[in-house]
């Protein structure tokens, strides 16, 4: 991976400041920000100092011929960069780092409660991961006025999905957004609940009244820390019945359905026992075995991505207060994540992190790996 290739994808970028009050280039703005965020910083003021006692590293990669720019004008710059665009240019840079063979892509929202856009707009992402690649693909803030069935198209747009399977929660369970899926070239795999209540209903109802040798089965079961969770996966091909001529004007009709399915999880715990049942639309016929896999990849998005971000990079704790900063500063940190990813070494995330801050071969490596 590239630090010098990312900083070429944002080449695009326009520089927002007054040509003739620029002391720190863009460029070298940005690679302090990047490199202080891979290092361990966690707010401007620490990028900042952190800089300041690593100027004989970052000359190994970009001239800083008038040192280090304030952490206060960090922030000016990464506030007034164009939110959208800079979401673009990160999207096109993780393009490089996707293999081409066709992956399963979680669309899943985090909300930074700290961060916001303005005073009073608490900064919501709507993020794409990849689940074998274990890549960010992109992201999109959701806007002030506006919710995740807004802004999930509007990520789609940007991402390439030909052959990918892409999941996505119940909200996202939209006809438009199944649309735009198939017309990228993909399949979706829906979650499916009351915000489609008849549907929800007579899906429910299906999966309760058919034998079960109507169905294609799968089994798993995990066990840990006390807890027993067993897995049952059903899927049936047989979806006519969903798009016939009985069906009421304005019931729900999805593009290209060619499945549905169930998941009934029975957790035991402390000698007590739940059972609870998930229900999806597909547009692919999976088998019941591939489905139980998608399904797990996309709760790997909780624990691969959400949970990393958390712990490893503080995310909750990020305080911007701008229109721009949060959702900037968010692809930093994802660009940053995929890095340390990237980075041939079986240690932890965590303990990568910190390598990267100790030792500066280690981070030059890490971000000139593919520039050579």
């Amino acid at each position: 991976m590239s630090g010098k290739a990312l900083l070429d994808h944002f080449s695009a970028l326009d520089d927002p400041r007054q040509s003739w009050k620029v002391v720190y280039p863009l460029p070298e703005i940005l690679t302090v920000i990047l490199c202080g965020t891979l290092a361990g910083a966690e707010d401007f003021v620490e990028i900042g100092r952190w800089a300041r006692r690593k100027l004989d590293f970052l000359r190994r990669l970009l001239p800083f011929g008038n040192g280090i720019a304030s952490h206060d004008t960090l922030n000016d710059v990464m506030n007034a960069l164009p939110a959208a665009l800079f979401s673009e240019c990160f999207t096109a840079w993780v393009e490089g780092l996707r293999e081409t063979e066709p992956d399963i892509v979680a669309i899943d929202g985090k909300t930074s409660r700290r961060a916001k856009r303005g005073e009073s707009h608490v900064l919501h992402l709507v993020s794409a991961w990849a689940a074998r690649q274990r890549l960010v693909l992109g992201q999109q803030a959701v806007g002030q006025k506006s919710n995740e069935i807004n802004a999930i198209p509007l990520l789609l747009e940007r991402l390439e999905l030909t052959g990918a399977l892409v999941t996505v929660d119940a909200i996202g369970c939209q006809r438009d957004i199944a649309e735009a899926i198939k017309a990228k070239g993909a399949d979706y795999l829906l979650a499916l609940k009351d915000n489609w209540p008849t549907l929800a209903e007579e899906v429910r109802l299906f999966f309760e009244r058919e034998p079960k040798d109507a169905f294609d089965t799968h089994q798993t079961t995990d066990g840990d820390h006390g807890r027993i969770e067993v897995r049952r996966h059903r899927v049936c091909h047989d979806v006519g019945w969903l798009a016939s001529d009985r069906r009421f004007p304005g019931e729900p009709r999805f593009p290209d359905l060619a499945m549905i399915a169930m998941v009934e999880a029975q957790v035991e715990r402390n000698g007590k026992t739940s059972t609870a049942r998930r229900y999806y639309l597909c547009s692919a016929k999976l088998s019941a075995k591939h489905f139980a896999h998608a399904v797990r990849a996309h709760w790997g998005v909780e624990n691969r991505l959400h949970w990393v971000m958390d712990v490893v990079f503080h995310d909750d704790l990020m305080r911007l207060r701008t229109e721009n900063g949060p959702a900037n500063m968010a692809a930093i940190r994802h660009a940053s994540l995929n890095i340390i990813k990237q980075i041939n070494d079986k240690a932890s995330i965590k303990v990568r992190r910190k390598t990267l801050g100790w030792d500066d071969d280690y981070l030059f490596n890490a971000i000139t790996y593919q520039a050579r």
